[in-house]
């Protein structure tokens, strides 16, 4: 008798009463993947906690198919179809090719160089050597910089840095100035927000750069009240800008699915393609640098090859619209 079939063993179990607990975990992982979003964050802000790591639902799903070929569950299988049609419609699109090379307007790269980087001359031939049109970096400490502009002076003679962000260009910049992003809860000196204007051959574009406060997880949930605040700050800024296209690159401690990032995400587009992981660079678990833009798409979405930062540097192709 075929494990499938209806008929039972000799205990009575089918193939449709066995495996009743990876069943039912299946439909409550649906019920997560699509449900998200009710998860309360008032305490611990465990909401956010788990759309950072919503990708990696699929690894539990993967898990479940698992126990239901081990216990020959078809009830488990049947159930399984849900979870895995809600994390395809949520994810599966970045698993898709992006455009071809060259397609784009203009390429970017966004890297937290770390402030503990000993290797920045290698570090920013790294960055320079993917080509991008624009580079956007964070954790810029003094001691380093004159490092970073001598290395990428000849390729790129136009930069701005605020703080300890900058922005490198192949294209003049004009208009810089500081984005104050700074929670109310922080005291000493905190700079880490610049726009500037790049004169691209196509247009004027509006970029940003930008470095929002850590989090931290903790027993009770996570600690990112900081973050939240600049986060919202730094939409305002957004929204504000008159500009037409607007490029926003920096390290924001979160992944897009986290409603903490809903100030930025709910006026700019993301990568619809790639999941590029980005932290931490040993084994990358998510990507919270991000590249954003407004009046723009954001085409395939991938990292670079590791530098001596604890981040992985990410790139993408950006269409203007």
């Amino acid at each position: 008798m075929r494990w499938w079939s209806a008929g039972g063993n000799a205990n009575g179990w089918s193939s449709w009463t066995r495996g009743r607990v990876p069943a039912v975990s299946a439909v409550l992982t649906a019920v997560l993947l699509v449900f998200h979003r009710l998860v309360p964050n008032a305490a611990g802000h465990l909401g956010s906690l788990l759309e950072s790591f919503l990708p990696w639902s699929g690894v539990v799903i993967v898990v479940l198919l698992g126990l239901a070929l081990l216990r020959r569950s078809a009830l488990a299988l049947v159930a399984l179809l849900l979870p895995v049609a809600a994390w395809t419609y949520l994810f599966g699109g970045l698993l898709l090719p992006g455009a071809k090379p060259g397609a784009h307007d203009l390429v970017v790269v966004q890297h937290n160089v770390s402030d503990e980087n000993t290797d920045p001359a290698g570090t920013a031939r790294a960055l320079a050597d993917a080509e991008p049109d624009l580079i956007g970096v964070e954790e810029l400490v003094p001691a380093a910089l004159p490092v970073y502009e001598r290395t990428l002076a000849p390729r790129y003679p136009y930069h701005a840095v605020v703080g300890t962000v900058g922005l490198w260009s192949r294209h003049p910049l004009t208009d810089v100035q500081k984005v104050d992003i700074k929670p109310a809860g922080i005291t000493g000196p905190w700079s880490r927000g610049l726009r500037a204007v790049v004169d691209t051959p196509h247009r004027e574009v509006a970029v940003y750069v930008a470095h929002l406060p850590s989090v931290r997880v903790h027993a009770s949930g996570l600690a990112s009240s900081w973050r939240d605040e600049s986060a919202g700050l730094l939409g305002e800024a957004l929204a504000a800008d008159e500009s037409h296209t607007v490029i926003l690159l920096g390290d924001f401690n979160s992944t897009v699915e986290d409603r903490g990032l809903a100030p930025l995400t709910s006026q700019m587009n993301v990568p619809a393609r790639g999941f590029a992981f980005s932290f931490p660079a040993a084994f990358p678990l998510a990507r919270i640098d991000q590249i954003m833009a407004r009046s723009a798409t954001v085409g395939h979405i991938r990292t670079l090859p590791p530098t001596a930062s604890d981040h992985l540097p990410v790139i993408a192709g950006i269409t203007l619209g």
